[in-house]
């Protein structure tokens, strides 16, 4: 019979946070994959954990991802670990799991801390909806094109960001969404754990006094709907009552329909659209 892989979430900063579940798991599988051992060792020999240890990171994870698969394939279970949280998130365990499902190997997921909710939840920000995007790309055009799509993103939004690197994300998120309401969370679950709810604006400014430290996670007020409505009617307004029906039209709506949709969109009665066109014939 196969192995089975457990994704193993561990301690974003106080290892009090580990579960006896995830405890006894890494006692008893056959190997640990870790994201870096030597950062894993420390953890491992907290617990008085001896199970054998082996890397797998983002610069071997096709070629060792095959190793721990066949691995599995023979009969071995292992765990994946990855330096704090829970692996598959902003880490290349999703290409290891991805490749245990091609395998045909069962794959579970206990789990544990994530830097990502811990901020979601601290925050004091809406937490129904929320989109996670990890660290924003370094390559110019890449990151300009997820600024781009989170411009009219209605969800709180959640990123990663490395002290030496906040401070150019910052001005990248003022210039792409304007100054909005935010809260930065650093060291968490650490010691000198800190919540600054805040703007991006004051924030930056706050920066240009003090040096970042720590590790943060940056949590986003979305635009609200009826900011977003406000400003399709502007756009909306910019073109004649004419055009608005031809966009419409000329995607096979029929007139009626589109009389609908326009006074919609413009915050108007349907009879007001219908009046307007009889009268400017």
């Amino acid at each position: 019979m196969s192995g089975k892989l457990f994704l193993c979430a561990t301690p974003i900063g106080n290892l009090e946070d580990i579960t006896l579940r995830v405890l006894r798991t890494l006692q008893e599988v056959d190997l640990i994959a870790a994201e870096d051992t030597r950062n894993s060792i420390k953890l491992l020999n907290h617990f008085q954990i001896k199970t054998p240890m082996t890397s797998y990171h983002e610069y071997n994870k096709i070629e060792k991802g095959h190793i721990l698969v066949d691995k599995m394939l023979k009969g071995q279970n292992i765990a994946l670990i990855t330096d704090a949280g829970t692996p598959g998130i902003s880490d290349p365990g999703e290409e290891l799991t991805a490749m245990c499902y091609e395998a045909g190997i069962e794959v579970t997921s206990l789990p544990g801390p994530a830097a990502c909710i811990t901020a979601l939840t601290l925050s004091g920000l809406p937490t129904r909806r929320f989109a996670f995007e990890a660290f924003l790309p370094m390559d110019k055009k890449e990151r300009q094109a997820v600024l781009k799509e989170l411009v009219n993103e209605t969800r709180t939004i959640i990123l990663y960001e490395a002290p030496h690197k906040l401070v150019r994300t910052l001005e990248d998120l003022r210039e792409a969404l304007g100054n909005r309401s935010m809260t930065l969370c650093r060291e968490l679950t650490k010691k000198h754990e800190t919540a600054f709810r805040t703007t991006i604006e004051d924030l930056i400014q706050y920066y240009s006094q003090e040096k970042p430290l720590g590790e943060c996670v940056l949590v986003i007020d979305g635009k609200s709907r009826r900011q977003l409505e406000e400003e399709e009617r502007a756009s909306w307004e910019e073109i004649s009552i004419e055009e608005h029906m031809e966009q419409y039209e000329e995607k096979g709506i029929s007139r009626k329909e589109a009389m609908k949709l326009v006074a919609k969109d413009r915050g108007v009665t349907k009879r007001d659209i219908y009046q307007y066109l009889i009268e400017n014939k």
